[in-house]
């Protein structure tokens, strides 16, 4: 067989390998909105605007068992998006660094300690657990952060010029949500939280699609320049 057809069926492999993990990150978000949208229901009395996704897997949440056993799958999902990063960057080195940091964030957020419910913190409930919580927020914010920059020099003016209006707005709701969130310790209410806290999650996950978007346009067009007489 000549050296050409192989190289050009270890390409092809190669191509098709990065299509279905790069879809794993259009998958992840898919069943991330899934997740929130299922528990909020399940749960009764809680309010997606005046609550946080957090409090969904707190501590005595009737849905935290539910929550983690959604959040495995969610996970291996958004690792294996990061693999296929990694595998499409081909010299691309912001990219490739983008596809570290999921990769990393996964891993980490597998591990994310959970909260108490805000009840239990009023009353003095809180544990270790609760100020780990909020560390391993202070670590994944972030890592958004340098995903999104290293995203933005990745690719084009277009993709670069989405990806400041995408910091942006996640720097504005980010904002808000600080101001809210020492509330939870002492119970006081939070009218708006969970929006502010679901927009910057909904933005950052479709920052995430329209990423997986392009390459897989990338890749599509990688593949149709492989000459298929020669297999």
């Amino acid at each position: 067989m000549k050296p050409a057809i192989i190289h050009a069926r270890e390409d092809l492999r190669r191509l098709r390998l990065c299509k279905v993990l790069l879809f794993c990150g259009i998958l992840s978000s898919f069943l991330y909105v899934v997740a929130n949208v299922i528990t909020a229901i399940l749960y009764e009395g809680y309010s997606s605007v005046s609550q946080t996704v957090s409090e969904l897997s707190a501590i005595g949440a009737p849905t935290r068992t539910l929550w983690v056993s959604l959040m495995i799958p969610y996970t291996l999902l958004v690792i294996a998006f990061g693999v296929g990063l990694v595998l499409s960057s081909a010299g691309n080195r912001a990219l490739r660094v983008v596809g570290i940091v999921f990769i990393v964030d996964a891993v980490i957020g597998s591990f994310w300690p959970p909260m108490h419910q805000r009840e239990v913190l009023a009353a003095g409930g809180g544990t270790l657990t609760d100020t780990l919580h909020i560390a391993f927020t202070v670590v994944h914010v972030p890592l958004v952060m340098v995903a999104i920059g290293f995203g933005a020099a990745a690719l084009g003016k277009g993709f670069r010029f989405y990806s400041i209006l995408t910091l942006t707005i996640l720097i504005v709701a980010g904002v808000f949500t600080g101001i809210d969130s020492p509330k939870l310790q002492t119970n006081i209410p939070t009218p708006w939280i969970g929006v502010w806290e679901r927009i910057i999650i909904g933005v950052y996950m479709l920052w995430m699609i329209v990423l997986a978007l392009v390459l897989l346009g990338r890749e599509k067009k990688e593949v149709t320049l492989i000459p298929r007489a020669s297999f």
